[in-house]
């Protein structure tokens, strides 16, 4: 059985601490779910942030000059190929980070928890760093079904029922 390290680091305090359990699961849920390398530690970081933070890394990664909801900084290329170097060194997915602001502000506006909306954007930003993407129809609607299983079995509803807007 695989180990899940996951590195939950906090930039601000602005995100409430009760939101960490649900965070932890909905991680655990997608890799459970969706990873299918072998190896016996998997390990990645959730970055609970602010807007500032994520302004300047999608700046400086994506050249969008704004804050944006999530990110995600994949360290494998091709999931096909994925292994760990080398017997008991660990698999290193790569790291998701969340901007409070704009994470706040989408769940105000779509009616939404702020819980329900973070963990959304967890399992989003994890399947990118499995190798997802929604680049073209056929990819983002296979994202969206992993996507909206995975929150069903969490017991959230289908994020894109009432929106078209990906994260």
């Amino acid at each position: 059985m695989t180990e899940f390290v996951i590195h939950l680091n906090r930039e601000t305090d602005h995100w409430p601490e009760s939101l960490e359990p649900a965070l932890l699961r909905a991680t655990e849920a997608v890799l459970g779910a969706c990873l299918r390398v072998p190896a016996e530690t998997v390990e990645l970081g959730i970055t609970l942030a602010d807007d500032a933070t994520v302004h300047d890394l999608n700046r400086e990664h994506r050249d969008q000059d704004k804050p944006t909801n999530v990110l995600s900084f994949p360290l494998i290329d091709d999931f096909d190929d994925a292994e760990p170097e080398a017997p008991g060194v660990p698999l290193m997915l790569g790291d998701v980070i969340l901007a409070f602001e704009t994470v706040a502000r989408e769940a105000a506006g779509q009616g939404k928890s702020l819980a329900d909306h973070a963990v959304h954007l967890v399992v989003h930003g994890l399947l990118h760093l499995l190798g997802h993407d929604h680049r073209d129809d056929d990819e983002a609607e296979a994202m969206e079904r992993l996507e909206t299983g995975i929150l069903s079995r969490l017991g959230i509803a289908d994020p894109y029922s009432s929106s078209p807007e990906r994260p």
